[in-house]
């Protein structure tokens, strides 16, 4: 029975990916009268007039996503595991306070804050800035590599810090030179969340970053769809390439990925 359920709900995940990939290589007015119909026979057509698009909108918002995500990953990995640490190794009332309000970010729709987070950026002159944008990254999923990375320091032996504090490391010493290194899996994970969810957000840099910016993948996509005429062999397009980048990433990564995510769970 499980293996019945686990098949179907498979079937149901792969539906979407098929019609992605069957489209992508399938000839334009092919697509709209059998979209579940195989790509037969296949063409290259549809990547050529994306890649080739005299706007260049998929390398200008392939860019800007490349940008908004790496600094937005890289600030809220470090942010988090220093974060993290702290609070693993603080047990006192103002640790455990702030970890569980921490918590409780997780539970906010982003779109529940957007307007707030619209007139702070404006407040700021942020608005329509990649910085803008980042900044909102790093407040909003920062309460998810706290958890992460508290998790996992717990599993390390505080033995280890203590000896480094004899050799007279200092806190930050200690962290960057013998905790840091041994967060590979945690950070591995991190990055993984951080990096899917960044690169697929819609709404946010659509508000945030705004059109005079330019656009990022999933933006771009919404760009290509017109009022009154859909390319569909464009939008496929879009889809397949901006799927692409983060797909590689992922496999990169994903030996630690499950470490990541499992260690801590039964200590601390």
């Amino acid at each position: 029975m499980r293996a019945l359920v686990t098949t179907v709900v498979g079937a149901l995940f792969a539906v979407p990916l098929y019609v992605v990939l069957a489209n992508t290589f399938k000839h334009g007015p092919d697509i709209a009268p059998d979209p579940f119909g195989p790509p037969l026979p296949p063409t290259l057509d549809n990547l050529a007039a994306v890649l080739s698009r005299p706007d260049r909108l998929f390398w200008a918002s392939l860019g800007n996503s490349v940008i908004v995500t790496a600094l937005s990953v890289a600030v809220l990995t470090i942010l988090s595991a220093m974060l993290g640490h702290y609070l693993a190794r603080t047990p006192s009332r103002w640790g455990r306070a702030t970890a569980l309000l921490l918590l409780c970010g997780l539970m906010i729709p982003p779109q529940v804050i957007l307007l707030p987070v619209v007139r702070v950026l404006q407040l700021f002159d942020l608005m329509t800035t990649v910085q803008g944008l980042v900044l909102f990254n790093v407040g909003y999923y920062v309460p998810f590599g706290v958890f992460v990375f508290s998790g996992f320091v717990r599993t390390i032996p505080i033995e280890m810090e203590q000896a480094a504090a004899i050799d007279g490391a200092g806190r930050l010493a200690t962290f960057w030179r013998v905790v840091f290194p041994l967060l590979r899996p945690a950070s591995a994970s991190a990055i993984i969340f951080f990096s899917v969810w960044i690169w697929n957000d819609f709404l946010n840099p659509l508000i945030i970053l705004g059109p005079s910016q330019g656009t990022t993948v999933t933006t771009g996509i919404y760009r290509a769809v017109g009022q009154y005429q859909v390319d569909f062999g464009t939008v496929f397009g879009l889809m397949f390439l901006a799927t692409l980048p983060i797909l590689v990433f992922y496999l990169a990564l994903q030996r630690h990925f499950v470490k990541g995510l499992t260690s801590g769970a039964t200590k601390g």
